[in-house]
């Protein structure tokens, strides 16, 4: 019943080593504007999109990781899907709070919570939702993101209501708001690939991962997620046409950061090798926590 429902309901809503002079910009836009005016009008274009039905009550955070739409939480009463776009340091994110009981949820409220200094990393605004969720239906909630400088943690959303026989209901998700998000994805040629790996050669600039596949390993599927995860995967830079390279740079208000990535599959061992290279260590490990957990 309430699949249908949201499905219809859904539809329609300086820089660290890299040297910009010889890299392209994908889908960039001039802008004179400042950050305040482009979190209000630059996703003015944005369709709020339709979300799919996903299965089971589990926390789907690792499944965001590099796609912006999917249901994140649900369970026999409620069900969170999301929908959202990252351009540069912003991001728009539409929550969709469906109530899946013929009943009426009272004292409905949302919060977004930032653990630790996350609140000097992120900022978060909010846009209040109603207090009263009738039964079969939905309410949309919009967050503006912005990044402030790079991150590791994720804020969670907190969510309370109470139902007709006054049973108080509080469900805690973490928001898929990560670091990866806000990758600006470059081209370049081999060229200058090789030459700013070179650069990036420090213990403390590359982290690497050698891991067991999770699935079938699917060229694919490894470029969607790739893509996905917001680079550009560079075709015929690599020697060996097996393996993926990409470039992209981290957009924060505070700093930019470059970033350049090399994944090597082994199909007959069915284990992958990543490696990371960016101008900060945080980054590089962060991006390659996340990345890695995808294969």
């Amino acid at each position: 019943m309430l699949s249908v429902f949201l499905l219809q309901a859904f539809h329609s809503s300086s820089i660290d080593l890299m040297d910009v002079r010889s890299v392209h910009f994908l889908n960039s836009r001039p802008s004179n504007q400042s950050a305040g005016d482009l979190l209000v009008d630059v996703f003015s274009d944005i369709d709020a999109g339709v979300i799919s039905h996903v299965p089971g009550t589990e926390d789907n955070f690792v499944r965001f990781v590099c796609k912006n739409s999917g249901v994140l939480f649900e369970n026999q009463l409620l069900q969170i899907g999301l929908r959202s776009e990252f351009r540069q340091n912003l991001g728009r994110m539409y929550v969709f709070y469906g109530n899946k009981t013929f009943d009426q949820f009272n004292s409905f409220t949302s919060e977004v919570i930032c653990p630790g200094n996350l609140s000097a990393q992120l900022n978060i605004q909010t846009k209040p939702v109603d207090s009263m969720l009738e039964g079969s239906t939905q309410v949309q909630q919009v967050l503006n993101i912005e990044c402030i400088s790079d991150f590791v943690n994720a804020p969670f959303l907190n969510v309370q209501f109470s139902r007709y026989d006054g049973d108080l209901q509080n469900i805690s998700v973490k928001l898929p708001i990560t670091l990866n998000k806000f990758f600006q994805p470059t081209e370049m040629s081999a060229e200058d690939f090789f030459r700013r790996w070179k650069q990036l050669s420090s213990s403390l600039q590359e982290v690497q991962q050698i891991f067991q596949a999770k699935s079938p390993m699917d060229s694919e599927i490894t470029k969607a997620k790739l893509v996905g995860f917001g680079v550009a995967l560079l075709d015929g830079v690599d020697p060996n046409s097996a393996n993926f390279v990409g470039s992209g740079i981290i957009q924060t208000k505070t700093v930019q950061v470059g970033c350049l990535l090399r994944l090597e599959p082994n199909s007959q061992a069915q284990m992958y090798r990543l490696t990371l290279r960016t101008s900060k260590e945080d980054v590089s490990k962060r991006l390659c926590e996340l990345l890695a957990e995808q294969f």
